[in-house]
This record gives C-alpha cells, structure tokens and sequence, in this order.
C-alpha cells in the first residue's frame, strides 16, 4: 500500500467492532481472567499486544501501536505519555551505570537536559558531536559507547545529517541507534531503511495534528530491539489514556493531506522571508542554497512546515513589536498542529560541541493550515511593525 491508503486504513478492523469504522475506545485499568490458567499464563508470558492490565495497553492502545508500527516498517511500537517520555524510554532501554552516549549537538533541549542533569548523576557520560560530522562519528566511539541518538534536521536551527553514515559507523561497532523523527514523520524520511534501530516521534506533534493530546511513540526495528526496549517502557509506566490514543488514530487518517500542505506553506513562507532586508538567513533545508540540502533531497521525500529564520541584529522593542501583534502567528512551545506559530529561541545555550554565533535573534516558524496569502499578509503587517520600532526605512 501507499503511505495515503495506510494512514487511512492501518489499526482499522470493521468486522470485529460489530461494523464500525473506527477502533473503539476502552477505558480499562483491570483486566478480568476466566480461569486460573489464564491468569498464571499471562503472568509467565508478554506478547505483543497482550490484554494484562490498562497500563500495559487495550484494543485502543494496539490498534494505534500497530498502525504506526507499519506505517514506520518496524516491527512494534510503543504509545506513551508524551515526546519527551518517548526520548527518556529509549535513552533508558540501552543505558546503564558506565555506559556512554553519543548525541548530536543539535538535539531537542528536553533530550540534552536528561543526558547532562538526569543520566550524568546515575553515571552515564554523553558526548555531543557536529551534525556535520558523517562517518567520522566512528572516532567518537568508546569501549562502552552503548547508543547515538539523533535528531535531523537539528531543533531550532535545522541541520541535516548524514544518516545512513551515522547508523552504518555505529552498527559496525554494536553501537544502537536511535533516530528522532517528529520532523518528518515516516511519511518523509523512513529511519529503519537508512540503518537505525529505533524511531522516536512526538505524536504530539503531526501525528496528532490538532494540538489537543500529549504522545510520544517509540518504534523498533526488529524482535531483538524490541526485547530490549519494551521491559524499560513497561517499567517506566509512562502510558497514555485511551482518549489520546484515539485522537491519535483519527489524527493520522488526514496526515497523507495535512503534511503536503505544511510542507508547500513552509516553503513559500521561507522564500517570503529570504527575500525580507531583515532577515539574515532562512534555515530550510529543503531551499536550494541551504547546507543541508543536498542531504534533504538524497534522503527525505519531503519536509514539514517547521523550519527558522535569522533576523539580523534589531533591538528587542522592534522584535516584540512585530510577535506581538500577529494576527494568524501564535506564540507556543509546540508545533504539528492546523495553527501557525512563529516563537523567538535562544540556541547559545543549547550548543556545546559547535557553538552558536549568529548575533541576530533566532525565530521558529511553523506554518498551518490557514491560507499562504493571509499568512504572508500577517508577515507583511508584523515586519513593517518591526520596521517602524527598528528605525529602518526597510
């Protein structure tokens, strides 16, 4: 099947729901066994979608796991409370007191937060590398390097890495590899069919699509990845209720149409912004001309609506002045969903192995659902705002 016939028909089974379309919900926490032997059994053994106890997943739970397991080419995965508990079950399934990490500089801030404060006090060591680094990642490799976790392109500033170099190097040398997907969804970028061992979304962000429910998925190449990283998952507890699971699922049924036009509308507002005397630089790595476009076009099928732009230097008065009064762009700490966000970032902090430079504010844009010109118009509105407070004659 295409990607649009599986969005819109994986985790669906009419006939077994009395003919209804969609997977019903369940609301359970205990889960009642006939017999003794029932209950001794599913004591001994745990299959993949085992009905145990609510936290362990319902009919809900699996239809939703199974779905994004195909549409992922994995062999499972896993729904839990939210992206970041995503990241935290896969850094813990594969760490242990003495291990080392490897992790791309450019990572999500919530995944360099729990490698320096959370791993670094029960003993595990992270180095963080240049995403540019490609193959030459095998350097970095330590007798107890156990996982490399990336994220491409990077958070707030975009960066593409070498994926298929990355996951080649490790797997040479047993190292697991664990690749952050919300970017792209599996609709754009396939981490499995490029070497990695596991795949990490957010589905807070386009899986859902409506900003309305906290999820993250964990996804595992094969049997073995999943012995390892289920026990962890599972022990952790972070689960997700069953009204999520099912937004998720009816989200991803409008995913094949939802992300074309992320992607069209990032597009057309990244060569709006180049072209603004303000603006010192867009970081879209599907625009010919950005470092990693060439990476983008070896290896992605598309790209989503989230992308930034470098204004350069102004006084913080003009920049307050054109965020404050948009009409379409909202200021949040999230992105995926049918709304358009533009939120100012600081990165200085958030680098250590490349530092970052740039003097001029970092702005995050994600664009939605809403009309291209009326965005264009609100951008047009916000930057001669800017404009006037900045001096400029523009």
């Amino acid at each position: 099947m295409k990607n649009d016939t599986k969005v819109t028909t994986l985790g669906r089974d009419p006939d077994s729901n009395f003919g209804i379309v969609n997977p019903p919900v369940y609301h359970a926490s205990t889960i009642l066994f006939p017999t003794l032997d029932a209950l001794e059994d599913v004591q001994k053994t745990k299959f993949k979608n085992q009905m145990r106890y609510g936290r362990y997943g319902t009919p809900t739970t699996f239809a939703l796991q199974d779905a994004i397991a195909e549409l992922e080419g994995g062999y499972a995965s896993f729904a839990v409370g939210s992206g970041a508990a995503a990241i935290v079950a896969t850094l813990m399934a594969f760490t242990k007191k003495g291990d080392h990490v490897l992790c791309v500089d450019t990572v999500y801030a919530p995944t360099r937060r729990y490698l320096d404060v959370v791993l670094r006090r029960y003993g595990v060591d992270t180095t963080f590398f240049d995403p540019a680094i490609g193959a030459g990642i095998a350097s970095l490799i330590q007798p107890n390097t156990t996982l490399c976790m990336v994220e491409s392109p990077g958070s707030l500033t975009f960066e593409m890495i070498d994926a298929p170099a990355i996951a080649a190097a490790c797997r040479a040398k047993g190292v697991a590899t664990a690749f952050d997907n919300t970017w792209a969804t599996p609709l754009y970028f396939r981490p499995f069919e490029h070497g990695f061992d596991v795949s990490i979304m957010a589905g807070t962000k386009y899986i859902g699509g409506h900003s309305d429910i906290m999820m993250g998925l964990v996804t595992v190449r094969d049997e073995t990845v999943y012995k390892q990283v289920r026990p962890t998952v599972d022990d952790l507890g972070s689960s997700t209720g069953p009204d999520d699971q099912y937004l998720a699922m009816r989200g991803l049924r409008t995913l094949g149409v939802r992300m074309p036009r992320h992607y069209e509308t990032g597009l057309r507002l990244a060569n709006w912004l180049k072209a603004q005397p303000e603006v010192d630089r867009v970081l879209h790595p599907a625009l010919p001309g950005d470092p990693g476009h060439a990476i983008w076009k070896r290896d992605y099928t598309g790209a989503s609506g989230l992308f930034s732009y470098v204004l350069k230097p102004l006084p913080r008065a003009a920049l307050a002045a054109m965020v404050d009064g948009m009409a379409h762009f909202g200021m949040g700490f999230s992105w995926g969903g049918f709304e358009s966000l533009m939120v100012p970032s600081d990165v200085k902090s958030l680098r250590t192995a490349v530092p970052w430079t740039e003097p001029g504010k970092i702005v995050r844009v994600h664009a939605g659902l809403e009309d291209p010109t009326d965005l264009i118009a609100d951008l047009e509105a916000g930057f001669s705002r800017l404009r006037k407070h900045a001096g400029s004659k523009g």
